[in-house]
């Protein structure tokens, strides 16, 4: 794949999304997908590195045990042997729901950079059943009245997929950063297989507060930014929230709740009762593309217009590609999106450390972050920060990628310490 063609403009008409409708496919969303890790000077479509780089990226899909189980993965590794008797902690970045691997291409030069100096490796993955890796079916045994059995099911299905990917890569422990849904699982991994884990950087994660909260996941795909469009990094703030900061941005999370325009209470509407906002998306067939457009080209405005377009081809292959796991959010959340068993009832059993980062526009409730950094303090691990990062909503990372790299570099910098601290 040495040439790649340029994404179309977003359609504003029908004719046009029509046209879109029928491009979309399993080749273009590779090509998609591509187009965004492009940009990266050090990747290498033909996993051949450079020599002028001090790391490369190369696309692979990882093959788990179960015939046509698959993990797409991006490896970013060192190319040259690290130096000194260090050997870094693995970083993994893992993406939210419904989203892909690909939504971190503004974080990935600023990882490699800290990676290359380091000697380290950083991997970002698909979830199973999500964007580019294996779209295999996804159902659950549980009875419906069985909450704890239906939500470690669905746990499981997303868990134990990633555990059999890291013994596929050899990895002995990792460091998780993870947004959203992904820094949910992460979580649950954590809590499961404790001797993997080194470190947790949870950014706007979903499901830690106990409910009713105010988070809307039907704002997946009706998000507008909450006022924060993207930045180019000219918005660095950084602060540790107090209670009276916290309680601001509940407030606006309220009003904004209150003010829900018709067709995001429809998406909550069906939402309740079990579609996945992507099947809503679906069922809109050859009119998909143009609603599709409608979000990318107001919740990403602040890239320019060629990211723009780049972005929103793949969130339409992403959205559009053959329904899998999106479908276990329902077993996971209850209306309204709080979860039926919260992070923050069950985060106090580990004791690792673990940094929540939240939009200062975030629409993900942060205080789950502020109970479950009490929490950690209370059984005894005082290793938990809160972060609210400013100009940023739920996507943190990419609406102020310039704040949240420095934030996710310095949690890798701490890991770097302490493992060069324990080996010398």
């Amino acid at each position: 794949m040495d040439y790649l063609p340029p994404a179309k403009a977003i359609p504003n008409a029908f004719l046009a999304s029509a046209k879109s409708w029928w491009a979309v496919g399993e080749k273009q969303a590779t090509i998609s997908e591509a187009r965004l890790l492009r940009r990266l000077p050090f990747y290498s479509p033909s996993n051949t590195p450079s020599p002028s780089q001090p790391v490369v990226a190369t696309s692979t899909r990882v093959e788990l045990d179960a015939p046509k189980h698959y993990i797409n993965t991006v490896s970013i590794t060192p190319t040259a042997p690290a130096s000194g008797a260090v050997s870094p902690t693995p970083t993994v970045l893992l993406h939210g729901y419904g989203a892909g691997l690909a939504f971190y291409f503004r974080n990935l030069s600023a990882l490699a950079t800290w990676a290359g100096k380091k000697g380290a490796s950083v991997y970002a993955i698909d979830w199973l059943g999500m964007s580019l890796s294996a779209r295999v079916p996804f159902s659950i045994r549980a009875r419906r009245d069985d909450i704890s059995g239906r939500v470690h099911e669905a746990e499981s299905f997303f868990v134990d997929s990633l555990e059999e990917w890291r013994k596929k890569m050899n990895l002995s422990k990792m460091t998780l950063v993870a947004h959203s849904l992904g820094a949910y699982f992460s979580v649950v991994y954590a809590l499961r297989y404790p001797d993997r884990v080194s470190r947790l950087v949870l950014l706007s994660p979903a499901g830690v507060p106990r409910g009713p909260n105010f988070s809307q996941p039907s704002r997946e795909l009706t998000d507008e930014g909450a006022g924060a469009p993207v930045s180019n990094g000219d918005h660095k703030s950084i602060e540790s929230p107090s209670k009276k900061r916290v309680e601001e941005i509940r407030d606006h999370q309220r009003d904004n709740q209150r003010q829900q325009s018709r067709a995001r209470r429809l998406f909550m509407y069906l939402w309740e009762e079990g579609w996945s906002p992507f099947q809503v998306v679906r069922a809109t067939t050859l009119w998909g593309p143009m609603l599709v457009g409608k979000y990318s080209a107001r919740r990403f405005a602040g890239l320019s217009e060629e990211e723009t377009r780049d972005m929103h081809d793949y969130i339409l292959n992403i959205t559009l590609a053959k329904a899998s796991s999106e479908y276990c959010i329902s077993h996971l959340l209850q209306p309204g999106a709080h979860a039926h068993m919260p992070l923050v009832d069950r985060i106090g059993e580990l004791k690792i450390p673990i940094t929540f980062i939240y939009g200062d526009n975030d629409w993900m409730d942060p205080e789950g972050g502020v109970q479950s950094v009490e929490k950690l303090r209370q059984a005894g691990n005082g290793q938990g920060k809160m972060y609210l990062v400013g100009n940023a909503g739920h996507h943190v990372y990419l609406d102020n990628h310039v704040a949240t790299n420095e934030l996710i570099i310095k949690e890798l910098e701490r890991e770097y310490e302490k493992v060069a601290a324990a080996r010398s």
